[in-house]
C-alpha cells in the first residue's frame, strides 16, 4: 500500500517553546490515523504543518512522494490536495451553506459554478443536508455546521483530510452525527489523520492511534493495543487520566 503522507523529523517552536521536536509519521492510503495526547503535544500544530498553515523549522512533508514544503512550492496547490477541518465552523455567516461550499473551487479552483454547484449538493445529499443548502449558517445547528465545514473540505475531492478536534466545540447530543459522517467516510476509503480527544471515537475508527508526548510520537499502534494494553508509562498516565473523567 502506497504512502500519501510522511513527515520526517519535524522540527518547529514558537519562541522559546518547542512544539514539534524531531517528529515523524508515516499515513498509508486508505489508512485512518488518530493523534492522541494532552493539550499542548503538538497535535493541532502538526496538521497545521502538513497543510502549510505553519512553517516548520527543519524536517520535511512529503505527499505521495512529493516533496510539499520545499521552498519553491506553491501552497494553494499542495492545499488542493489536503482538506482540513477545525474545531470552529469557520463558515461565512453571510452566505448560504450552498455558496460556503462553492466559493474556493470557483474562485480559487475555477471550476465552473455550475459544476461546482452540482458536486456540493451531491455531498450534501450524502450526509442528510441537500434541504439545507440554501440556508445561512446561523439557522443550522453546531452538528449541522461542522458537517457543512467538512463537505467544504471534501468538494475539491482532496488526496488527505485532516480533522482538528472537529468535535470539541458541539454539544455531546450533536457529536454523534459528525462521528457518523467520519465513518463514513472511512468506509468509503478516505486517507484521514484526526486529532481527537474521543477516545471511544479514536478506538472505533481508527487503523492506529498515535499518542504525542512534548512533540514527539511517544507510542504509535493498533487502538486495542495503545488504548487498551499500553507499552510506554506516560500514555498509560494520559490515558488513566481520560479513564477517571469518564472519557473512556
Amino acid at each position: 500500500m502506497s504512502v500519501v503522507l510522511s513527515c520526517r523529523e519535524l522540527r518547529k517552536t514558537f519562541g522559546p517553546n518547542l512544539v514539534l521536536d524531531d517528529l515523524s509519521l508515516d499515513v498509508a492510503e486508505h489508512e485512518v490515523v488518530t493523534l492522541i495526547g494532552a493539550s499542548g503535544s503538538g497535535k493541532s500544530t502538526l496538521l497545521r504543518c502538513v497543510n502549510l498553515l505553519e512553517d516548520i523549522d527543519d524536517g520535511s512533508v512529503w505527499l505521495d512522494g512529493e516533496h510539499i514544503t520545499g521552498p519553491r512550492v506553491n501552497p494553494d496547490l499542495v492545499r488542493q490536495r489536503i482538506g482540513i477541518v477545525f474545531q470552529s465552523f469557520n463558515l461565512f455567516p453571510h452566505m448560504t451553506v450552498l455558496d460556503n461550499i462553492t466559493l474556493a473551487p470557483v474562485r480559487v479552483h475555477r471550476t465552473p459554478a455550475k459544476e461546482a454547484a452540482a458536486r456540493a449538493l451531491e455531498l450534501l445529499a450524502r450526509v442528510g443536508l441537500e434541504a439545507k443548502a440554501r440556508e445561512y449558517p446561523d439557522r443550522l445547528s453546531g452538528g449541522q455546521q461542522q458537517r457543512v465545514a467538512i463537505v467544504r473540505a471534501l468538494v475539491n475531492q482532496p488526496r488527505l483530510l485532516l480533522l482538528d478536534e472537529v468535535t470539541s466545540a458541539l454539544d455531546p447530543e450533536l457529536v454523534g452525527e459528525v462521528l457518523t459522517m467520519i465513518r463514513d467516510l472511512k468506509g468509503e476509503g478516505m486517507t484521514m489523520v484526526i486529532a481527537t480527544h474521543e477516545m471511544g471515537f479514536a478506538r472505533q475508527v481508527s487503523d492506529r492511534v498515535c499518542f504525542l508526548h512534548a512533540g514527539r510520537v511517544l507510542e504509535s499502534g493498533p487502538p486495542s493495543q495503545v488504548l487498551g494494553e499500553p507499552a510506554e508509562p506516560r500514555t498509560r498516565q494520559f490515558l488513566q487520566r481520560i479513564i477517571e473523567a469518564g472519557r473512556l
